[in-house]
């Protein structure tokens, strides 16, 4: 049977929007799973949906099948808190064609939303995520015919990039990916590349090409790489360039034996470092990660291992389990913790002072202290809100625009030994 689940509607809280991987997920315990999306805001990017969706493609293991295997990792997925990421290589195209300018500060760019207006705000509604829904029904082990089709050959086209392009690149260069020694030595010599200001019609060529814009898009793709004043890639198509450097990077370092040719792991692994602009922090267990991720963050980035933040997260559920009262139990975490211990040396509370700083950890969720009438009139402004009128598609907000930003969310009442929602809610639906 199905959990019991509220539909809700919750504001973005203040957390560390982090980028996780698998091998993550995987070491996790359900327990620990639950203060992991209390205290940080995961990106979920496509990666790690495929290659959790591959496991169905895999071989049993022991008395294990491989639906059950999914089902696992999906009883650990963020669905209190996070966002799904779009796709790397569709926002880096956008990006060359100057459709889609990214941020690349650790904001999260996600696909679809609706421009509305009720309730006296205007805003965008972003329903439940395709990925998000499919996890929640894993759960149950149900699995669409599509998804097994989908998994049988994912991998496979993943492992196709042709890389051969790189490999012409680096020869007409003249740039030996042998001489490297270190990895921090293949990124340089990746960056300089990338970065070179010479030739930067030939390396918007190269970009064009490896991510097959179609020759119905290349006159709008020089007219504004020429109205911008044919600038370096690097400058024109920041994301574009950013893939591009993880793509030639990895290149080298296999050319090198930096990398493992031998493990095809290694591919999909890297692919995660796509989705390193829209994160603050990057949790992996996997060593490639902790050798490479690192020369690609920014100086407000982290790279935390895996291992360290699962035992930290392990130690925080053992404090609120002895310090929480049944009472304080089952009146659900959402809207009674939002941040980590202040005291304790927490590994999670470092990263909160580090990246949040320290009167984050004073802060509370805004429904946290509300009277039930402030409550009730807050849920009834922000129901709406998310039912309002959609704005034609001449008055689409931009940026500045956007005064709400609401998320809908389907979320269990209780995940592992934790109630995440009341005890006594009804199943009913919620804003």
């Amino acid at each position: 049977m199905a959990p019991q689940s509220a539909r809700l509607s919750i504001g973005l809280k203040m957390s560390i929007i982090t980028l996780f991987d698998k091998s993550f997920v995987q070491s996790l315990t359900v327990d620990e799973s639950v203060w992991f999306e209390r205290f940080f805001y995961p990106v979920v990017c496509p990666i790690f949906y495929v290659e959790t969706l591959a496991d169905l493609s895999k071989k049993a293991r022991g008395d294990r099948t491989a639906e059950a295997e999914v089902r696992i990792i999906a009883d650990k997925f963020p669905e209190t808190s996070g966002s799904p990421c779009a796709d790397h290589f569709r926002m880096a195209a956008l990006n060359i064609v100057g459709v889609f300018q990214l941020p690349m500060d650790g904001r999260i760019p996600r696909s679809g939303g609706r421009s509305v207006s009720g309730g006296n705000r205007v805003g965008v509604v972003f329903d439940e995520a395709p990925e998000v829904a499919a996890f929640r029904r894993w759960k149950s082990q149900e699995f669409y015919e599509v998804e097994r089709q989908f998994a049988a050959g994912w991998r496979a086209a993943l492992n196709a990039t042709d890389l051969t392009q790189i490999g012409a690149a680096l020869r007409a260069s003249g740039l030996n990916a042998r001489s490297c020694k270190t990895l921090a030595e293949a990124k340089r010599l990746t960056d300089g590349l990338i970065q070179a200001a010479d030739k930067a019609f030939d390396r918007l060529h190269f970009a064009v090409e490896f991510f097959g814009i179609g020759p119905q898009h290349h006159k709008r793709v020089i007219e504004s790489w020429e109205l911008a004043g044919k600038p370096p890639l690097h400058e024109y198509a920041p994301y574009a360039a950013f893939v591009l450097t993880v793509e030639v990077f990895f290149h080298v370092a296999l050319a090198a034996g930096l990398i493992s040719a031998d493990r095809p792991s290694n591919r999909t692994d890297i692919a995660y470092l796509f989705y390193l602009p829209f994160c603050t922090a990057f949790i992996s267990t996997d060593r490639l990660h902790m050798r490479t991720a690192p020369l690609f963050l920014r100086t407000d980035q982290e790279f935390v291992w895996g291992n360290d933040l699962k035992a930290d997260l392990g130690r925080l559920d053992t404090h609120y389990k002895t310090t929480l009262s049944e009472a304080d139990r089952e009146r659900g975490l959402i809207g009674q913790i939002s941040s980590p211990p202040s005291e304790g040396g927490y590994l999670v509370t470092e990263l909160w002072k580090r990246h949040l700083g320290r009167k984050a950890l004073d802060d509370r969720n805004v429904v946290e202290g509300m009277s039930a009438e402030a409550r009730a009139k807050l849920f009834e402004e922000l129901t709406a809100f998310t039912t309002g009128s959609p704005l034609e598609a001449c008055k689409e907000l931009g940026d500045d625009d956007i005064e709400t930003v609401s998320v809908e969310r389907r979320v269990a009442k209780r995940k592992g030994s934790w109630w995440l929602l009341p005890k006594d809610l009804q199943n009913q639906a919620a804003s």
